[in-house]
This record gives structure tokens, C-alpha cells and sequence, in this order.
């Protein structure tokens, strides 16, 4: 552990669970490379945990969805204003933002004109949609730290240089599997329908109908937090080898031997468990036509992404059929070529994730080398 003696203040603000997460083991980081440090923040009980002041939680802070955050347009500006009133109070040598994009890009043009040095961690997924949002970033932010491969690419087309320093997802899973001792594979079969009540009742009636086929396979759902048990008992009603189990996940996954799962994090950390699985998508019509022609991506799963191939089947919107997803279960169960590639292409994506080591060190490395050079 290194200790200057100068004691380096960082304002970080994190807007959701999974910021909190990575923020988390980022200040732990920060800590270990120098002991003086001190941490204001936006984020939740693990920053805060890891010793930072707590300022305000995320769960103030989650509005999702164009009408929700319609309704609540006077709470975010009176957000965005206490949050400048609070940096300007803490004068820190440098704000850290961690994705979060509609209220971390206001914050960073605005502390960019008060002369504050701004890094951002984990960059905002310019890439699907939005890429004019980059002019904006390469305007305001004076150290951008990325966590998916091709992002210093898709920068670099900007002319803007980016810093890949691995991702956070694989020390978290590193860390929680040599707690939880050695993985042992079940007849089970994880369903990981998302985490909003609308995009559950899009794909999981897919995935529980699919569980008829399979009688000799306990099927087990990924409760989202937040959601009542009692929304998942009604949708289970009529499967017998069907259950629903809620704070579980990584315990599920640990124990599955395939998963159908929907897009986001979920894919990846799926991948990192070594779960075999498809991947399912399903909006309501109008917001997938409207996703088709903004977003510019080939894949919807980061595993696709990442690797830019099909290692895991997507069925998206009319593919996510109960016909097509038996079949796509059915080979990931027994077609050892598939599963043997499958196997293969994960170890290639671990290893591309875990480059140089542990994700928040090197941004910790990065951010003090940063801060040294100015």
C-alpha cells in the first residue's frame, strides 16, 4: 500500500445497483493504491461500506422509462442542483462518474465549464445508440475508462482515446465463487426473464411454456428485486417443475446446467458461470421498431458482442417462439460439438475480460496515473 501523504479527494456518483457494485470495489481500490484517499458519493451501501461518504442512495435516483422520468422532472433537477451545490461545498480533485448516462453527462459539461477534472468509468453505451453523444463526452470527459474490448475501437473512430482496463463482472464472480466453494451442476435449468415487471410478462410465459417439454428438468426463476413474490406465483400456477427463488442468482447459475436468458448483464454473467444458454428478447412492437432503426449494433447479448460472433443463440421479438426456443434448449442439452464451442468461446471471452488483471485495480492504477500527470 502506497500512502502520500496528500490526501486525493474524488466526488463519485454512481446511479444504479450495479454502479454501486463496481463503485464499490473501485474506492476499495482507490484505498489500497493510496490510504489517504477520500471518497464523497452518489451510490449506495457498498460504497458507503467501502468508506465513503454517503451523500445520496441510488434508490432516490432510479427513474426508468421516458414517462416515469417525465413525471419526475422536477425531482431530477432538483437532484442535479444539489448534486453541483454539493461538488462546489467538497471541492474534489477529481469527479468520477460511473455510467449513468442521462444525469452523469449533464453533470460533466457542467463541471467541465467550474474547471473540474473529470474521469469517467464505465463508459455509457454510445455504441448501440445515441453516437453523436460522443462530440459531448470528448468535450467534457479528460479520462474515459472502458470495460467492454471494442469500445477503444469504436472511440478510437472518434479520435478519442479511451483506456480498456478489463471487466469489473469478472473479480465480482471470481470473489463470490471462492466464497461459495466449488460449483456442482444440477438437472436445472435457470430462467433469467430481467428485472422489469413489462418485460417479464413479454418473455417468461415463452420460457415457462417451454418447461412442459422438459419433465425430468427443474426449471428455477430469477426473482427481480423489488418485484413481489406473489406477480411470479400467478405467472407459475400451472407448471409443476417450475419455482421461483429471489436473491439467488449467482447461487442459480452456480448450479444450472442451462439458462434462457434475457439480454443485458445477465448474458455475461451467465457466460462467466460457464452456463450454456439462449438468449431471449421480447418488446412490445412499437418500442421494437423503434429500437431496429436507432440502434446500430449486430447483437443483442455483450457475449455476442464481445466475442463479434454467435457464440450463444438470440431469439429476438417474433423468433422467441415456444417452438424455436425447445429446439435451441433441447441442442444446448445434448449437442456436445455445440457445448464443447460453446465452452471454448467462454474461456476466450474470460480471458479477454480479465486482461492485465482485476478490472478496478487497473482503474484505480489509471485513475492515480492520471491524476499524477496533471
Amino acid at each position: 500500500m502506497t500512502n502520500t501523504g496528500e490526501r486525493m479527494k474524488y466526488y463519485i456518483i454512481a446511479g444504479e445497483a450495479s454502479g454501486d457494485l463496481h463503485g464499490s470495489n473501485l474506492i476499495k481500490a482507490l484505498k489500497e493504491e493510496d490510504a489517504a484517499t477520500d471518497v464523497r458519493c452518489w451510490g449506495g451501501d457498498l460504497m458507503e461500506t467501502a468508506g465513503a461518504t454517503l451523500v445520496k442512495h441510488y434508490r432516490d435516483l432510479a427513474f426508468m422509462g421516458f414517462v416515469e422520468v417525465l413525471k419526475n422532472l422536477r425531482t431530477i433537477f432538483r437532484n442535479l442542483s444539489f448534486c453541483k451545490r454539493d461538488i462546489i461545498a467538497y471541492r474534489p480533485d477529481a469527479i468520477i462518474l460511473i455510467d449513468y448516462p442521462g444525469f452523469n453527462l449533464r453533470i460533466a459539461k457542467w463541471a467541465k465549464e467550474q474547471g473540474y477534472k473529470i474521469i469517467y468509468y464505465i463508459s455509457p453505451q454510445v455504441w448501440a445508440w445515441k453516437e453523436n453523444r460522443v462530440k459531448s463526452i470528448k468535450r467534457c470527459v479528460d479520462k474515459m475508462l472502458v470495460i467492454l474490448p471494442f469500445e477503444k475501437a469504436f472511440y478510437k473512430k472518434w479520435d478519442y482515446e479511451v483506456e480498456y482496463v478489463g471487466h469489473p463482472l469478472v473479480e465480482v464472480i471470481e470473489a463470490w465463487k471462492s466464497a461459495h466453494g466449488e460449483e456442482v451442476k444440477e438437472d436445472i435449468i435457470a430462467l433469467l426473464p430481467g428485472s422489469r415487471q413489462q418485460e417479464i410478462l413479454k418473455k417468461l410465459p415463452v420460457m415457462l411454456e417451454v418447461s412442459a417439454f422438459f419433465p425430468e428438468y427443474r426449471f428455477v426463476v430469477a426473482m427481480a428485486p423489488g418485484l413481489e413474490k406473489t406477480f411470479y406465483d400467478t405467472l407459475l400456477a400451472s407448471y409443476g417443475n417450475v419455482k421461483a427463488v429471489s436473491g439467488k442468482t449467482y447461487s442459480l447459475l452456480m448450479q444450472s446446467c442451462a439458462a434462457l436468458v434475457t439480454s443485458g448483464t445477465a448474458t455475461l454473467e451467465t457466460a462467466l458461470f460457464g452456463v450454456p444458454e439462449v438468449v431471449c428478447y421480447k418488446g412490445s412492437r412499437i418500442s421494437y421498431e423503434i429500437a431496429k432503426r436507432v440502434i446500430r449494433i449486430k447483437y443483442i447479448s455483450l457475449v455476442n458482442l464481445i466475442m463479434d460472433k454467435p457464440v450463444v443463440t438470440e431469439l429476438i421479438q417474433q423468433e422467441l417462439t415456444v417452438d424455436n426456443l425447445r429446439r435451441e434448449l433441447q441442442l444446448i442439452l445434448t449437442d456436445q460439438d455445440r457445448l464443447k464451442r460453446m465452452g471454448q468461446d467462454y474461456r476466450q471471452l474470460r480471458a479477454l475480460l480479465s486482461e492485465g488483471g482485476h478490472a478496478s485495480m487497473n482503474a484505480a492504477r489509471a485513475i492515480r496515473g492520471f491524476m499524477q500527470g496533471h
